[in-house]
């Protein structure tokens, strides 16, 4: 489990496809911390660590992950936001992630909010989608590239965020632009209720 609170950036250092699989191998600042098994959000989706060496470390996505994120599209030299998973004993400063990517979705807007910035993202969906909770609510919880956010103006396949300067510059919203991918999961409370009501009808 996670909370969307991004640690640091991680850089891509190398790249390698196999099967449906890909491996990536990353270098960030706590690298030096992390054990075999351990759990990562990279860009929200969470990934095993599978080795390490030296400063780098290495996790591997399967097929469906890749599929579904917009980890295949990573090349070498690209910025990942990454996270260790939460402490029980500490506290839960953005909401409950699960590191399940969804899907993704694309900016498809963005204006300056006097040096804040609102990005509009517009993601696929349907009503059998909605019907399992993948949508938004105003002032609910989103997670965008593994970054716990607040939602803005919703719409039956959009929503905007308002993202600080400091957010910006210490995550990878600094290279998002109009027609960028992104990952998002949706707020896993919305998805229990959504399925509860299902039982009830």
């Amino acid at each position: 489990m996670f909370s969307g609170i991004v640690e640091d950036m991680a850089t891509v250092v190398a790249v390698k496809q196999y099967g449906g699989n890909m491996d990536f191998t990353l270098t960030c600042s706590f690298t030096g911390e992390l054990k075999i098994d351990q759990s990562i959000s990279h860009n929200g989706v969470c990934l095993t660590v599978v080795s390490i060496d030296e400063d780098c470390y290495t996790v591997t996505a399967m097929e469906e992950t890749l599929d579904r994120s917009n980890l295949g599209m990573l090349i070498v030299g690209d910025k990942v936001n990454v996270e260790r998973s939460i402490l029980m004993n500490g506290r839960l400063d953005g909401h409950i992630v699960q590191g399940h990517i969804d899907e993704t979705a694309e900016c498809v807007d963005m204006k300056d909010a006097d040096g804040s910035t609102y990005f509009t993202f517009r993601y696929r969906t349907d009503k059998e989608m909605a019907r399992r909770g993948y949508f938004c609510v105003d002032k609910g919880s989103v997670t965008v590239n593994g970054v716990s956010l607040t939602v803005i103006s919703p719409t039956d396949d959009s929503f905007t965020v308002a993202i600080i300067p400091y957010t910006r510059e210490h995550t990878n919203f600094h290279d998002i632009t109009i027609g960028s991918k992104v990952n998002i999961e949706f707020d896993i409370l919305g998805k229990y209720i959504a399925r509860l009501r299902h039982f009830d009808n």
